[in-house]
């Protein structure tokens, strides 16, 4: 029977009219756990012997995280308590209400204690981490939702010590500040929170109070909430409270059916850099170092090296009134990712959206850089697709007359002081941005199909004479493909 219900909790959230229930998706951050997801999350907690197990389900949904949880107590598949109680948040009443039934059903067949709240849980979690830690357990599939700075939950969270951007963070902040010591956390949140600024004070708040014991990566970005339109790329992270941090499980499979699921074991120096002061959090998808981390030469920074990163300073709806769709004398190139295919400058297009040009005066020159040799990458890509890092060089000779450049905002560009690099400079950092090891190691910490300035900056990067001569050699070659520019990097970079 509790296998039953189980499979009922997966698709009820999905009976109510479509229209309502994307409505309250948007407004909630709701994304519905599918039965195979909730039975995998509920797995991972290791086995006990506690008398008692008390259960944190914080964003409850129709009860299928806590469904799974109790099916792998009653089946005595290491959860080895005499009683469980459940506390579950649910502020949909229309879920809510089917959540109660679901947990009644388990308490007539099993030692089961319930309560269901209506309250808002960050409100009513932030006072209660003043209190006593109640909770053995917690299991979440948090809401997704940004938090406005001057929002009342914004002020509630810096009570409880809390400082983060989104709900499914404050989520997992909370119920980790409300377990006891050794509790175990399991959830399934976007990887979002795994590098960028915005994240790090809660990187830093879960790696201070809790051991990451286990982190699951699904390869495909779609397929888990088949049902939603969920854009983050999804890791199932289970946390330990107080834990003493050692080595980290890393599992993998392609969708939620957990049909190649692969695990192994690495080393936490592996997962967070020791020298790393802004705590990412890498996730590696095999056992052996790749050849970023095996390479002595592949070490320093780019102020070390004397290069500089930005983000394009031209933001095109703030200076609409300068820009224009065909160069004319008076106007200087504008640049847009949809001018650049592969390494091929394609200026000006007839179907590029805003246009080819911006007006040069003094209302637009601080925005400008001189016409010269650039390293450009785009801010954002596709879901699915092939590499997140895609580097082309901007040649000056392909704006011939112009004396400056304008870079929109959704390229990522490298200069020297806001002027041109070394033609030979350029093309190395593009090969060296273009190989695969930097392309796998720049997932391991990203989970979004954006690119940010600051992630480039905070990369590591051969000396500057080894990329010089990588971009010598790479201008030298008549047909360069992925294979010679991975190897040239391993023979110059080793």
């Amino acid at each position: 029977m509790a296998i039953e219900l189980l499979n009922q909790a997966d698709p009820l959230g999905q009976k109510r009219p479509q229209k309502f229930a994307s409505t309250r998706k948007s407004e909630l951050g709701q994304f519905m756990t599918p039965t195979s997801v909730a039975r995998f999350m509920a797995s991972l907690f290791p086995a006990t012997t506690l008398r008692v197990g008390r259960l944190l389900d914080a964003g409850a949904g129709v009860g299928a995280l806590s469904c799974a949880f109790l099916d792998r107590w009653i089946s005595a598949d290491g959860l080895a308590f005499k009683n469980v109680e459940v506390e579950a948040y649910e502020i949909d009443a229309t879920l809510r209400n089917r959540l109660e039934e679901v947990l009644a059903s388990y308490a007539k067949r099993s030692s089961v204690r319930y309560k269901v709240f209506s309250d808002d849980f960050i409100q009513v979690a932030a006072l209660q981490t003043l209190g006593a830690r109640r909770f053995t357990h917690a299991i979440l599939n948090p809401p997704y939702k940004k938090i406005n700075s001057s929002s009342d939950h914004r002020l509630f969270l810096r009570q409880a010590g809390i400082e983060t951007v989104n709900l499914y963070s404050a989520f997992v902040a909370l119920a980790l500040a409300l377990l006891k010591a050794d509790g175990q956390l399991v959830a399934i949140i976007p990887r979002s929170f795994c590098n960028g600024p915005y994240y790090r004070p809660f990187r830093e708040f879960l790696l201070h109070h809790a051991a990451l014991r286990q982190v699951h990566l699904f390869a495909s970005r779609t397929k888990t909430f088949k049902d939603d339109d969920v854009l983050q790329e999804n890791v199932i992270i289970r946390l330990e409270r107080g834990g003493v941090q050692g080595s980290v499980i890393v599992s993998n499979s392609t969708d939620d059916s957990f049909s190649d699921l692969a695990t192994h074991e690495q080393p936490f120096h592996r997962i967070v850099f020791p020298d790393d002061p802004e705590r990412f959090i890498h996730v590696p998808m095999s056992f052996g170092q790749n050849t970023l981390e095996l390479s002595e030469g592949v070490r320093f920074s780019l102020p070390e090296i004397q290069v500089g990163v930005s983000t394009g300073p031209v933001v095109d709806f703030r200076l609409l009134e300068h820009i224009q769709h065909r160069p004319t004398q008076g106007a200087v190139p504008l640049l847009y990712p949809g001018h650049f295919s592969g390494q091929a400058i394609l200026w000006p297009k007839d179907d590029i959206k805003r246009g080819n040009a911006i007006r040069l005066n003094s209302e637009t020159r601080k925005w400008l850089y001189p016409n010269g040799f650039y390293t450009v990458v785009r801010r954002f890509s596709s879901k699915e697709e092939a590499r997140r890092i895609v580097a082309s060089v901007v040649r000056p000779d392909a704006f011939s007359g112009a004396t400056m450049l304008g870079f929109e905002n959704h390229l990522n560009v490298f200069h020297e002081d806001k002027h041109g690099l070394p033609e030979a400079l350029a093309y190395g950092l593009a090969s060296f941005l273009n190989t695969t090891a930097v392309d796998d190691n720049f997932r391991r910490f990203n989970g979004h199909t954006q690119v940010n300035a600051t992630d480039l900056r905070l990369m590591k990067y051969p000396d500057r004479n080894t990329l010089t001569a990588l971009g010598a050699w790479a201008q030298s070659q008549d047909d360069l493909t992925q294979s010679m520019m991975d190897g040239q990097l391993q023979k110059l970079a080793g």
